[in-house]
């Protein structure tokens, strides 16, 4: 019984050993399978808060430059072009007297759009904006100044501006424009392009102030915004901005289909004018075959006849 029972001890020593190696190797690979595998992101609950990062990169550090119009250009009419050179992608903003009176998208390292000039001096500057709002340094200074004869009173030019030279928003969702008027005799005739193809929007605002446009867009794509406003007498003011409906711009079907049509033209014509020839080409040849062959046999009957 003493024999059998320090067999039964060494026995059951030799099984704890297994069993925590055994515990030890499970505990290890749960660990190894919780390091490869984690665990799903629970669902928000009720009182939890979500956190949204943005991934910072320096702004943009080129400068724009205004080549149009020429410093010390003097104007009597308004609105006026403003051209330059550019970072391309970035949106350009155009500053007259540190006011934004315009915006455009950098294109093929230029920009142009048009812009309405207060009465007398106007000092018109240009900065790059990237995704991030980020701005670039000052561009140059253009000075111009802007006089016109019918403008006898005081108050009566209008000005059309915003804090916003870009906006955006997901396709389907509305799109809000902040702007500021003032100046001029109301009531006051809005018309916008929303440069997506639909139709000019038509607005009507009896006194000056703030006012807001807004718009849907159904695809995604860039578009540059104009907005024109006149007052009772007559007087007007322009502004360009630029809109952006988020997501990655598609092919129009009415695109789509002129491009289809295109190639099928071009595909198609040749092969509808070789088939078209086949038969003539065939008759020609034939008939070229039989003028050689009568040639052929007039020849031997007349060598037969001189012998």
């Amino acid at each position: 019984m003493r024999v059998s029972g320090r067999i039964s001890n060494k026995y059951f020593g030799l099984l704890a050993a297994f069993g925590a190696a055994v515990i030890i190797l499970g505990a290890g690979v749960r660990a190894d399978a919780a390091t490869i595998n984690p665990l799903p992101t629970p669902e928000p609950g009720v009182g939890s808060y979500g956190l949204e990062a943005t991934k910072p990169k320096p702004p943009p550090t080129s400068v724009a430059t205004i080549t149009t119009p020429a410093n010390g250009a003097s104007f009597t009419e308004s609105p006026i072009t403003v051209s330059g050179l550019c970072e391309d992608g970035l949106n350009i903003q155009v500053y007259n007297n540190g006011v934004m009176v315009g915006s455009d998208i950098c294109e093929n390292d230029s920009f142009s759009l048009q812009i309405s000039l207060f009465a007398g001096q106007n000092d018109l500057t240009a900065i790059q904006y990237d995704e991030l709002a980020q701005a670039s340094p000052v561009s140059n200074t253009v000075t111009v100044s802007y006089n016109n004869a019918s403008f006898t009173a005081f108050g009566t030019l209008i000005t059309l501006t915003s804090n916003y030279g870009r906006r955006a928003a997901n396709p389907g969702q509305v799109l809000t424009w902040p702007l500021q008027l003032s100046g001029g005799t109301g009531p006051y005739a809005f018309s916008i392009n929303w440069g997506d193809g639909s139709e000019a929007d038509l607005k009507s605002v009896p006194l000056a102030g703030e006012v807001e446009i807004s718009h849907v867009y159904d695809r995604a794509g860039i578009y540059r915004v104009t907005i024109k406003v006149t007052d009772v007498n007559g007087v007007s003011a322009f502004l360009q901005v630029i809109a952006i409906a988020n997501g990655q711009p598609v092919e129009t079907e009415a695109v789509a289909e002129r491009r289809e049509i295109t190639i099928v033209r071009v595909i198609w014509w040749p092969v509808v004018i070789v088939v078209a020839l086949m038969p003539l080409a065939f008759w020609l040849g034939r008939r070229s075959q039989m003028v050689s062959l009568r040639r052929k046999i007039e020849k031997e009957v007349a060598e037969y006849k001189e012998l």
